[in-house]
């Protein structure tokens, strides 16, 4: 009886020499090495698939202690604007051959902490933190770590490594300086009171300073609950607005989502926007562009985050070096539409 053949695995020197090139080439051409030129690049793949090659990128990271991923965590994966930060991030990060390993907190630092333990185990090549409130052994932690750390969307005092951020205050503080300059005198914020929402509870502060350098009543100031919260939150805390505050001429909310409820409510309550109310969102959300009337809303511009972000870490990881952190603040923008006058 014929004993049956076994079939050898198929190496890059194999397709090198169909081809008449090194196996190094082929290595390089797989890593997506810029000299490597296009043509070459394309007979490569495409003899690697006729012979059923497949190339194992971990094995070849392991080989140079590699593991071709960054971790990043976001506070919810349902937030549009996180989405657009990871997935800019993302579309940059892969023309390098790096992947996200993506960590979900839920707002919670202790959620955080334990999710930090378990990525730093697969050793990633950076750790990207939303947001800067971290629990004490998570800062412990990163602090030791010798790999980029970056924290984004926040501009923290004592920030961990690297930053790519906001104001949100100052943000906040503009957009309430253009209500003032519309007229607007009773103005209230909805949301941004509990600890779990570090963004919100910052534009809050925001609408206060501002509202007190205009040298008016900052207390106005409605609560939603606690992170994430959304468009029914809103709908409520208008209502709570008009039971505690009826004469209120302006209404900033903590998110374009928190805004839409308000707006809707509005419409259920026969308010009418601008004229009785105007009112503002954060965010620049889709639903704040394509709802009626439009948001007035701050632009945050959440996927240059992502791929500013990115440009960071490839530059680190290319030339790491000892030096002083890099600090790269984004500039929101005010984006006004016809909630507002």
């Amino acid at each position: 009886m014929k004993t049956p053949s076994v079939k050898r695995k198929v190496k890059m020197a194999d397709i090198g020499a169909a081809l008449g090139v090194s196996a190094m080439t082929v290595s390089r051409a797989f890593k997506g090495d810029a000299g490597i030129n296009a043509r070459t690049r394309a007979a490569i793949l495409a003899k690697a698939d006729e012979l059923g090659y497949v190339f194992d990128a971990t094995a070849s990271n392991l080989r140079k202690s590699r593991t071709g991923f960054v971790a990043i965590t976001v506070p919810s994966v349902e937030n549009a604007n996180f989405s657009a930060t990871v997935r800019d991030l993302t579309k940059r990060l892969q023309k390098k051959n790096l992947q996200i390993l993506l960590a979900n907190t839920e707002y919670d630092p202790a959620e955080e902490e334990r999710l930090i333990v378990q990525l730093l185990r697969r050793k990633p090549e950076a750790v990207v933190l939303t947001g800067a409130q971290h629990s004490q052994r998570t800062r412990a932690l990163l602090t030791n770590v010798q790999i980029p750390v970056v924290e984004i969307w926040d501009l923290p005092e004592q920030p961990l490594g690297h930053v790519v951020g906001f104001s949100n205050r100052t943000s906040m503080s503009g957009l309430v300086d253009h209500m003032v300059r519309t007229g607007r005198r009773r103005l209230a914020f909805l949301g941004g009171e509990t600890a779990n929402d570090p963004r919100g509870v910052q534009r809050r502060a925001g609408f206060v300073e501002a509202m007190e350098r205009h040298g008016l009543d900052a207390t106005r100031l409605i609560p939603a609950g606690s992170a994430p919260v959304g468009m029914t939150e809103g709908a409520a805390g208008l209502d709570l607005l008009l039971d505690q505050y009826p004469d209120t001429d302006g209404l900033l909310c903590v998110s374009d989502l928190v805004a839409f409820g308000a707006l809707a409510q509005c419409k259920r309550r026969g308010v009418r926007v601008p004229e009785d109310l105007a009112v503002s969102g954060y965010g620049n959300y889709e639903i704040g562009r394509v709802c009626e009337p439009p948001l007035t809303t701050i632009d945050v511009h959440a996927g240059q985050i992502g791929s500013r972000t990115a440009d960071l870490i490839l530059d680190l990881l290319d030339a790491p070096a000892e030096g002083a952190a890099q600090r790269h603040v984004i500039q929101p923008d005010l984006i006004l539409r016809r909630s507002t006058p």
